[in-house]
């Protein structure tokens, strides 16, 4: 009988304890729901901040001189001032025209709020600028033009003035007579085109005695330019003077003169900055160049674009301005800023 009442009181005891057991599980169960819903919560709010966030894609000519550089840091200056998300890119080298398509679909193919474009090819990218257009997504020009007036605005060098500019100087630096070529980037970028007619232009309007014999196109790769520029000098051996058009055209110029032993014989101009061109202006290879402002270019275009994104007025080109340098004025406290390594 007491082993009987034992076996009882055992059961209700183990019945007791089951259910306090399952009570204890329940509650334990609803802490861990509480507690794994608050991350859920904090996870979320990042990806919804990301997607609030302004997004602009800039898409350079190119990521292989230093100029680009400069661009890039100008535009992640405007984006840190204006709150916005930006990605800056290009092709390998200014000759893929092809690949920068490719780069501006897939960016317009993120539903950006605007997008800042260099085009390599002043008309290759119009049917992707209308599709820009349909979607209600501003376009900024920046450094090149397109032949379309698509774009809200484009802020750049006057590159036929800046241009103008080098012949000037040119044709004082020969004496104003002799035959001089000009090796260029491009002849299908508005800046390629805009220096070549610029500077060929201001020869033919005022300095008769001076004779362009050549214009070679080096894609503004360095290797290609010196080739260019060497079978230049050779086919025409009494050449007085380069204007090389973007910073790889002109470095391809300075080499090809001291590969050829004619350094002091040839009157180097170039356009751009750089590391090289600098060295090469201090030690008087090259005479002087041509700088712009690519800071305030790549700052221009995130800018102009958020000021499009709100509906603000824009104007249809922004000047970013120019400046000559050479050995005389190459420290001086307004080219400084200007130049780049």
């Amino acid at each position: 009988m007491r082993n009987k009442k034992f076996a009882v009181v055992s059961s209700l005891l183990l019945v007791t304890a089951m259910m306090l057991g399952a009570c204890g599980a329940k509650t334990t169960e609803t802490k861990t729901a509480g507690t794994t819903a608050a991350p859920a919560a904090s996870t979320a709010a990042p990806a919804a901040a990301k997607t609030d966030k302004i997004y602009i894609p800039v898409i350079s000519k190119g990521f292989q001189h230093q100029f680009w550089q400069a661009v890039k840091q100008g535009a992640e200056k405007a984006a840190k001032e204006f709150n916005v998300e930006i990605t800056f890119e290009g092709p390998e080298t200014e000759t893929q025209v092809d690949k920068q398509i490719e780069m501006l679909q897939a960016a317009l193919g993120k539903k950006p709020a605007a997008i800042a474009f260099a085009a390599l090819d002043s008309k290759a990218a119009t049917p992707l600028l209308e599709k820009a257009k349909a979607g209600k997504i501003p376009v900024i020009g920046f450094d090149s033009g397109v032949d379309s007036d698509i774009p809200v605005t484009t802020a750049a060098t006057d590159n036929k003035a800046a241009a103008a500019l080098a012949a000037d100087k040119m044709a004082a630096l020969i004496g104003n007579e002799g035959e001089v070529a000009l090796v260029v980037h491009d002849q299908t970028s508005r800046t390629g085109i805009d220096r070549r007619d610029g500077f060929t232009n201001r020869i033919k309007e005022k300095y008769p005695k001076i004779k362009i014999v050549d214009t070679q196109y080096g894609g503004g790769d360095q290797l290609k330019s010196t080739d260019l520029a060497k079978a230049i000098v050779q086919a025409h051996p009494n050449i007085k003077g380069f204007f090389g058009a973007n910073e790889g055209s002109a470095i391809g110029v300075i080499n090809a003169v001291s590969e050829l032993k004619k350094e002091g014989k040839i009157v180097i101009i170039g356009y751009d900055s750089g590391k090289q061109q600098m060295d090469a202006i201090r030690s008087g290879k090259m005479a002087g160049a041509i700088t712009q402002d690519p800071i305030g270019i790549g700052y221009w275009s995130v800018k102009a674009a958020v000021q499009a994104i709100k509906g603000e007025t824009v104007p249809k080109s922004i000047d970013t301005g120019f400046h000559w340098y050479d050995k005389t004025n190459i420290d001086a406290a307004d080219i400084k800023p200007l130049l780049y390594e």
